[in-house]
């Protein structure tokens, strides 16, 4: 595989260097060539007219290409120009073909069914790669249909764009006579001797606390936290609802755990009801953070897969990289994240409207993300011994007062998740004893409601009471009976977890247990009478022995849940009863 990379300058410098490959591929023996065109300009006469000038002198060459919001050559941001990437394949059973389909939101499923028949039908296709015009739909439908290709086959590809990165218009192309409005191209790879492998870099990291989706439909972000979701970057970000949005929010996405991976996400437009319109379908109930760029981790994990890419030993790397990245880095830095690539390999791409990838079984949309796709023809040549390694000029410019910007970002939104965590556990536990509050225990019958539709679920509920608290009170005053209150949950803590325990009143507890036995639950009754007898053995406070009664009940499957409840807090009653039969204590 050769692969040689320039930017159209003038039809001068462009018929020198297809005679170039004209020339190499008489020369060797060529199995397939692949053109592909990315532009910035969205100049369809121009693009036209350089597709035309490649036919000429390679008319066997096939040719692949999109608007971009800017091009990837020999590893670095190429500038405001048409970029050629000229791969020659030289395995003899190589195999390359590009399709083109258009593209709608309604079609989507078919499109995908009708490429998955065009893969089965050629059964040496290892990769698809896909160009698509994004902008104005959810890629679900096309994702999930992806998703059923056979899961040894590679995805990986861009989404179009433009100069302007508020512009709706987007081209992609096969062959360059004409295309669509919309529409998808897919590169089928393939063949024996073909090996790749893809991946994908952030380097966005959480912004902070964690806010849920209340209200989505389809890929109409509707709420988040019950308030509408464009609030959310008002208020953390001041930033305002219009023409700009879209490029203001670009830096800051929503990052998400979808189909088992981190999943960054940047709405498209607000809408006038404060909606966010995404660029794939987000699930209601799911939880979600805003996300930076933290410019050490960027380049850290670039030079990390660099590393990692040595080994695989490509003759050259595609990188489907989001425009928000260029974003961030300015045009003068963006190469500090393609930079190792191109010390491996030939490296080209373009800045995407969104990239895609599949891992696992599962083809995802991704934004603010790199998707790399690194190829090679036969076996791997012994990689270097020694590492590639990132050089001090990575941190020269504006990265190094990023870098301590996120480092300060990084440490506050630590203290604030850990201040959440606390207000969180204290908003549920009862301050005397350390147990499950009246709230937290709410929360655990709501729980039990869900789970009761599951066949065969069954619980046993026990309940407590301290005996003669309000004599204790009484005469004893309440520092004593908060004394007895907290001794009691000692008892319980030390039978029962205390994430199935529950201070719901002033001395009344209740255990939960799933799935236990009367037998078990008996042995924890003995067990707590032999803590509270150690416990009046050193414990004398209060000037009267702790003692506590107690009642169980068990639900069922298919009976009344409450019903559970009203039997442990009577059979309770009953052991009350029988203990001050015997003893001389006043009752409350």
């Amino acid at each position: 595989m050769k692969q040689i990379q320039f930017t159209f300058e003038d039809d001068g410098f462009l018929n020198a260097q297809l005679r170039k490959l004209h020339q190499w591929c008489r020369n060797n023996l060529i199995s397939a060539t692949l053109i592909q065109i990315y532009t910035e300009h969205l100049d369809r006469e121009r693009i036209r007219h350089v597709c035309e000038r490649v036919r000429a002198v390679l008319p066997e060459a096939l040719i692949l290409g999109c608007s971009s919001n800017g091009n990837i050559v020999n590893g670095d941001f190429s500038g405001g120009s048409i970029a050629l990437i000229c791969t020659l394949f030289e395995s003899p059973d190589a195999r390359v073909e590009v399709l083109q389909y258009p593209l709608s939101t309604e079609n989507q499923a078919d499109v995908a069914r009708q490429l998955r028949e065009a893969v089965e039908m050629r059964g040496w296709v290892k990769a698809v790669g896909l160009l698509v015009t994004i902008r104005g739909m959810s890629m679900t439908a096309l994702c999930e249909g992806l998703s059923e290709l056979p899961q040894h086959i590679h995805v990986f590809g861009g989404g179009a764009f433009s100069e302007d990165i508020d512009a709706e218009d987007a081209c992609v192309f096969i062959g360059g006579d004409s295309w669509p409005d919309k529409s998808v191209a897919f590169l089928l790879l393939g063949g024996e001797d073909f090996h790749i492998e893809t991946s994908y870099v952030t380097g966005w990291k959480p912004l902070g606390s964690f806010m849920d989706v209340t209200s989505a439909e389809g890929s109409k972000l509707r709420e988040l936290n019950n308030r509408p979701a464009y609030d959310t970057y008002y208020k953390y970000l001041h930033i305002r609802n219009d023409e700009h949005f879209f490029y203001n929010t670009l830096e800051f996405p929503f990052l998400y755990r979808h189909n088992g991976i981190d999943i960054m996400r940047a709405p498209v437009s607000s809408n006038p009801d404060g909606s966010l319109t995404m660029t794939s379908d987000v699930s209601q109930n799911v939880k979600v953070r805003i996300a930076y760029g933290d410019p050490w981790t960027i380049l850290d994990s670039a030079w990390q897969e660099g590393n990692r890419l040595l080994k695989f030993a490509p003759e050259c790397i595609m990188v489907f990289s989001c425009a928000a990245r260029r974003t961030f880095w300015g045009n003068s830095e963006v190469g500090k994240e393609t930079e190792p690539y191109q010390i491996v390999a030939p490296t080209s791409g373009f800045y995407t409207s969104g990239e895609f990838l599949r891992t696992g079984k599962f083809v995802n949309q991704h934004n603010v993300t790199q998707v790399i796709a690194a190829m090679r023809e036969g076996e791997a040549s012994p990689h270097r011994e020694q590492e590639i390694a990132m050089t001090q000029q990575s941190f020269e410019g504006k990265v190094s007062m990023i870098n301590r910007m996120a480092t300060f970002i990084k440490a506050t939104t630590q203290e604030l998740e850990e201040a959440n965590r606390k207000l969180s556990e204290i908003a549920v536990t009862d301050a005397l004893t350390g147990l499950g509050n009246k709230t937290a225990y709410l929360e655990r019958i709501r729980k039990i409601e869900t789970l009761l539709e599951q066949p065969g679920y069954g619980f046993a509920v026990a309940v407590f009471d301290i005996n003669g608290l309000k004599q204790i009170n009484d005469h004893y005053g309440h520092e004593c009976g908060d004394e007895a209150i907290t001794q009691a949950a000692i008892a319980l803590k030390q039978v029962f977890d205390r994430r199935d325990l529950y201070r719901i009143g002033g001395d009344e507890y209740i255990a939960i247990l799933e799935n236990a036995s009367e037998t078990e639950l008996a042995r924890r009754f003995s067990a707590l009478d032999g803590a509270i007898a150690a416990i009046n053995e050193t414990e004398k406070s209060y000037h009267v022995p702790l003692a506590i009664s107690k009642g169980a009940a068990f639900h069922v499957a298919g009976g009344e849940y409450r019903a559970a409840f009203r039997q442990a807090d009577e059979a309770m009653y009953r052991d009350k009863a029988e203990y001050y039969k015997t003893h001389d204590r006043r009752r409350k």
